[in-house]
């Protein structure tokens, strides 16, 4: 009779052996299974939610940081897991004999254990690159240091993010797959040691090979490549933008934002449009008309760049970037206080309102620094009609502008 063959006794205690596992990595275990499918669940809900009134909003954020939040705790259970296996000892293997099957178990315990940490770690990153409306739950703040809320970082670490999801997935249906082949095929104690405890008695001990760490690796490898090939391009520049702003200009704009942020569920959200252009014709000392120039505006509406939010943000209910692509500000400017004031006109959603623009202006020699801001309301251009309150998205939008100019050589 062999090991398998007799009444296996349970294991209570918390540390392994080499023939089976303690309570602590069962609870490591189970815990993780759980989260992981609570986790895949969650995300796809998520992304598929409607988000067209309020209640659909909140439901959808409310999910995302539900999806996040798992997403972290099995970061942080997976890391103590592979830390409590480094120092326990290994539960050999039911069936040494059997190589090539133990490899491929090897491998892809490997690709489970590595993903586990990959997924969510690049989730969260993700998460602490984007301008989001939908927070991690818990008191420790969303960002992380060293990686800068940057819309392009945020695309290409989503991307791959739901590139290694797949790799998770798989390795998950594999050690599914290999784990029901062992009880209903080769009918022994793989699961029950895991479930239960179950201890078969001594094991004859196997050879350990690091061709199972090498298909890990390939495997992340190639999933890397295809993730970044899958990287979807920026949006491409809007037609005729730099030819909307047609006026004199004696100043040439070398770096600059122009920048957005609006309440979304209680907490600001700022994004930038990577596609717009400014003539501005301007003197220090007042013209005959009493004002210092002028300045000409348009903008791309559909480059604009909000975070989780960005496909929401340039749709028909808000920008509406596909029938209107293009807004435009034109403006004279002069001194005010301390400072200057740009007042014009500005057309939005086929919508014209005179706005006025207060900035603060420093020239040392033949370069200019300037930054303002000003308040918009949505209601005004009829956005988010569907959001009849501040509950989900908030009344007032505020336009920043900062920005770096030389003067033209010809003055």
């Amino acid at each position: 009779m062999t090991a398998t063959d007799s009444v296996p006794a349970r294991r209570v205690e918390p540390t392994n052996t080499t023939s089976t596992y303690g309570w602590v990595e069962r609870a490591f275990h189970w815990s993780i299974a759980i989260l992981i499918v609570t986790a895949v669940i969650l995300g796809r809900e998520a992304y598929h939610a409607p988000f067209a009134t309020d209640e659909e909003l909140a439901r959808k954020a409310w999910l995302f940081s539900f999806h996040k939040t798992v997403g972290v705790s099995i970061f942080f259970l997976a890391l103590l897991r592979i830390v409590w296996a480094v120092i326990q000892p290994r539960p050999r293997p039911l069936h040494p004999d059997r190589q090539a099957e133990t490899m491929v178990a090897a491998a892809v315990h490997w690709l489970l254990y590595g993903s586990l940490l990959l997924v969510p770690l690049l989730g969260w990153v993700e998460h602490a690159a984007t301008t989001g409306f939908a927070p991690i739950w818990w008191p420790f703040g969303q960002g992380l240091p060293f990686v800068p809320q940057d819309p392009d970082l945020a695309k290409t670490l989503a991307t791959l993010h739901t590139t290694f999801v797949k790799v998770l997935v798989g390795a998950v249906v594999l050690h599914v797959a290999g784990t029901l082949k062992h009880v209903f095929l080769d009918r022994d104690l793989t699961l029950a040691r895991m479930w239960r405890g179950a201890d078969p008695g001594p094991l004859e001990a196997s050879k350990s090979h690091a061709l199972p760490i090498v298909i890990a690796l390939a495997v992340w490898g190639v999933t890397l490549g295809v993730g970044l090939a899958l990287v979807p391009a920026g949006a491409p520049a809007a037609p005729q933008v730099a030819a909307e702003a047609t006026g004199a200009a004696n100043w040439q704009v070398e770096d600059g934002t122009l920048s957005i942020t609006v309440s979304q569920l209680g907490q600001p959200v700022t994004g930038s449009f990577g596609d717009w252009q400014a003539a501005i014709d301007f003197d220090e000392a007042p013209r005959a008309d009493g004002t210092n120039g002028n300045v000409q505006v348009s903008v791309a509406t559909g480059s604009l760049a909000l975070g989780s939010v960005s496909e929401q943000a340039t749709s028909a209910d808000f920008l509406s970037s596909e029938a209107f692509p293009i807004a435009t500000y034109d403006a004279v400017i002069r001194a005010e206080g301390e400072g200057y004031v740009a007042e014009g006109t500005f057309a939005l959603r086929g919508v014209e309102i005179e706005l006025a623009l207060p900035f603060t202006l420093t020239i040392e020699g033949d370069q200019a620094t300037m930054a303002g801001e000003a308040a918009l309301d949505r209601r005004t251009f009829e956005m988010g009609e569907t959001y009849p309150d501040e509950s989900s998205v908030g009344f007032t939008v505020t336009v920043g502008v900062a920005l770096t100019a030389s003067r033209s050589a010809a003055e």
